[in-house]
């Protein structure tokens, strides 16, 4: 396989839509939170603490509890879905959300203008809060809720909120389910044609 093509298909994803379901994405096509480090890029990318927050506390627990949390909210969200309630799992997300998410702040900035920051370093538990929370809000916002989708793509199981023009999204990614897919039809029509 070529470095650029595993490079690609290791990078962490954000478009789901949700900070959620981008921890549910982390699961494919291999897994994506494999140390501390990963972990900590993907808790900075998501949006679950400013720019710049020191996540000093981050050891193999924290790994352990956010691919924990991860497979309850997978359980859950594909328990929605199919109309199968995933009660075991809502328990779990349920307490899981009853820990404090960190507590925000401001900062004044060398121009003048106020950017977020976070009270103190944020928790394990505080973080995985966050988590839970937008999963609950996810799941009993009807309009979100008739937004979810999974992806059409061969073998993926990315589940993401369609807020496409029309509702008619059909893949996590129209570069790569919707690319493969564009290419798997191209073949067929071309070997057709051939024969």
């Amino acid at each position: 396989m070529a470095s650029g093509m595993a490079t690609a298909s290791y990078e962490l994803r954000f478009d789901s839509g949700r900070i959620c379901l981008d921890l549910l994405a982390t699961t494919h096509p291999e897994e994506r939170l494999d140390s501390v480090d990963r972990l900590r890029a993907w808790i900075a990318r998501s949006g679950l603490v400013p720019a710049g927050t020191p996540l000093v506390g981050a050891d193999s627990s924290w790994l352990v509890g956010f691919r924990e949390l991860r497979g309850h909210v997978d359980r859950l969200v594909r328990g929605e879905l199919a109309t199968r309630p995933a009660d075991v799992a809502l328990a779990r997300v349920n307490a899981v959300a009853l820990g404090t998410p960190p507590a925000p702040s401001a900062m004044r900035a060398d121009d003048g203008s106020l950017r977020p920051r976070l009270h103190a370093p944020p928790g394990h538990a505080e973080l995985l809060s966050l988590v839970a929370r937008d999963a609950l809000e996810l799941l009993t916002d009807p309009a979100a809720r008739a937004s979810l989708r999974q992806c059409e793509g061969d073998n993926c199981p990315i589940v993401y909120l369609d807020t496409s023009r029309g509702r008619r999204r059909r893949w996590c990614s129209s570069e790569v389910c919707g690319n493969r897919e564009r290419v798997a039809r191209h073949r067929r029509r071309a070997a057709l044609a051939r024969a």
